[in-house]
């Protein structure tokens, strides 16, 4: 019988999630468990180490170096262009 319970539990739950995301949609965006900032931060700094090994391998590999390196940039940069246009598009 207490599985009946939980269930009916469960679903009078669910209604009033339901309810209350309805009149304030807000509440119903998912909440992002790591602060913005932090992530913008440890991208940053990834860049940033990325970005210093890619001067260290030209450096180091020569031509090929100076390859990767832009290769890699074009490939971030391409990424990065994709993305700004989806959320642009999303947003309309």
């Amino acid at each position: 019988m207490k599985d009946l319970s939980t269930k009916d539990t469960r679903r009078e739950f669910d209604e009033i999630v339901g309810r209350l995301a309805a009149e304030e949609p807000s509440l119903a965006r998912p909440v992002r468990m790591i602060p913005r900032h932090v992530v913008l931060m440890v991208l940053a700094t990834a860049g940033a180490l990325v970005w210093a090994g890619l001067s260290v391998l030209m450096v180091v590999w020569g031509a090929p170096g100076v390859l990767l390196a832009a290769v890699t940039v074009a490939v971030v940069a391409g990424l990065a262009i994709h993305r700004g246009r989806r959320q642009e598009s999303a947003e309309r």
